[in-house]
C-alpha cells in the first residue's frame, strides 16, 4: 500500500524555481515539507535557501536525498535530460520515490518516462499546470494529472498546496494532453482578447470601460480578466513568457498532425507569436501579442 505524502518527514525535491516554480516550492515549505532545490541559475533559487530549503548542486544530489521530486523546467529536451540522462532523475532517485513532472512537454515523451521509470520502482505523474504566475502565487493553479491513481492520491497532499483545481485526466500522458488543450483554447483566445482591445483603442473608447462591461458577459474569460489590464496598462512583464507559450504551441500543433487533426486557429495564433518573437519579444508575456494588433 501506499501512503499519503504528508507534511513533517516527506523530503521534496524541486527542481526549477523560475517565475512559477518558485511560487509553488515556497507554498510547499511553508506546509511544513523539508525542502530541497535546485535550478541551473542559483540565484533564482536563493530566496528559497534563505527561507530555509536545502541547496543541491546537481539534480541526482537532489534526487538521492528525496522521497517525492517536482521537476518545473524549460523544454521538452530539459525534461528528457533530467528524467532519462546521465546522472538523471531515474538514475540517482531511490526505489519508491515520487517524480512529478509539472513543465508542459510531450505526451510522448510522458509515457517513455513513467514506461522508464516503472521498471526501476519508482512512482512518476506527469501534472502540467494553468494559472500563470498569479494561479502559482496564490496557489490556485489549476493541476492537471497523467498517471496511476494509487499515486495520484498519495501525493494530492502536494498538488493542494499549488492548487484548487486537481484533476487525475488518465494513465501517463493525459496530463500533457489535457494541457493542450488548455493550450489551445487560450491561443485562439488570446487573439479575440487583443483585437477586442484594440478595436476598442482604435474606435476611440476607452478600453477600461469596455474591458468592465465585456468581461463578466459571454465574453469573459481569464485572459479578458487577468491579462486584459495588463495590456491596457502596457504591462508585458512575463506571467508566462512568449518562448514557452510557442514552445507548448508547438507540442500541441505535432500532437495534432500526428492524430491527422487540423487546428486552424492553433496555427494562426502560433504564427503569430513567431513574428513577436522575431521582434525581440520572446521574453516578454504572451499579452504582449497586443501590440501586434496596435502596430497593424
Amino acid at each position: 500500500m501506499i501512503h499519503s505524502k504528508t507534511p513533517g518527514e516527506t523530503h521534496v525535491g524541486f527542481i526549477g524555481t523560475g517565475v512559477m516554480g518558485k511560487s509553488m516550492a515556497r507554498h510547499i515549505q511553508k506546509a511544513g515539507y523539508p525542502l530541497h532545490v535546485y535550478t541551473r541559475t542559483a540565484s533564482k533559487a536563493e530566496e528559497l535557501v534563505k527561507e530555509g530549503a536545502i541547496w543541491h548542486d546537481t539534480p541526482a544530489s537532489l534526487a538521492a536525498a528525496c522521497d517525492v521530486v517536482i521537476t518545473m523546467i524549460g523544454y521538452p529536451k530539459d525534461v528528457e535530460e533530467i528524467y532519462l540522462g546521465e546522472n538523471g532523475l531515474l538514475d540517482s532517485a531511490k526505489t519508491g520515490t515520487f517524480l512529478i513532472d509539472m513543465t508542459t512537454s510531450s505526451p510522448l515523451l510522458a509515457e517513455r518516462i513513467a514506461e522508464a521509470a516503472e521498471s526501476k520502482g519508482l512512482h512518476v505523474l506527469d501534472a502540467p499546470v494553468s494559472g500563470g504566475d498569479i494561479g502559482a502565487r496564490d496557489a490556485k493553479l489549476s493541476i492537471m494529472v497523467g498517471g496511476k491513481r494509487e499515486d495520484f492520491e498519495a501525493v494530492r497532499p502536494l498538488f493542494e498546496c499549488m492548487g484548487t483545481n486537481i484533476v487525475l485526466q488518465g494513465k501517463a500522458g493525459a496530463g500533457q494532453h489535457t494541457k493542450m488543450c488548455n493550450q489551445i483554447a487560450i491561443a485562439s483566445g488570446m487573439m479575440g482578447v487583443c483585437e477586442a482591445l484594440a478595436y476598442a483603442r482604435t474606435s476611440g473608447l476607452d478600453p477600461e470601460n469596455v474591458l468592465q462591461s465585456i468581461a463578466t458577459g459571454a465574453a469573459g474569460s481569464w485572459s479578458l480578466s487577468n491579462l486584459g489590464p495588463r495590456m491596457i496598462a502596457g504591462d508585458y512583464e512575463p506571467g508566462f513568457f512568449v518562448k514557452h507559450f510557442i514552445k507548448d504551441m508547438g507540442i500541441a500543433l505535432e500532437s495534432a498532425k500526428a492524430m491527422g487533426m487540423k487546428t486552424p486557429g492553433l496555427a494562426l495564433a502560433e504564427s503569430l507569436y513567431q513574428e513577436i518573437a522575431r521582434n525581440g519579444l520572446d521574453e516578454k508575456g504572451t499579452q504582449v501579442l497586443y501590440t501586434y494588433y496596435l502596430q497593424a
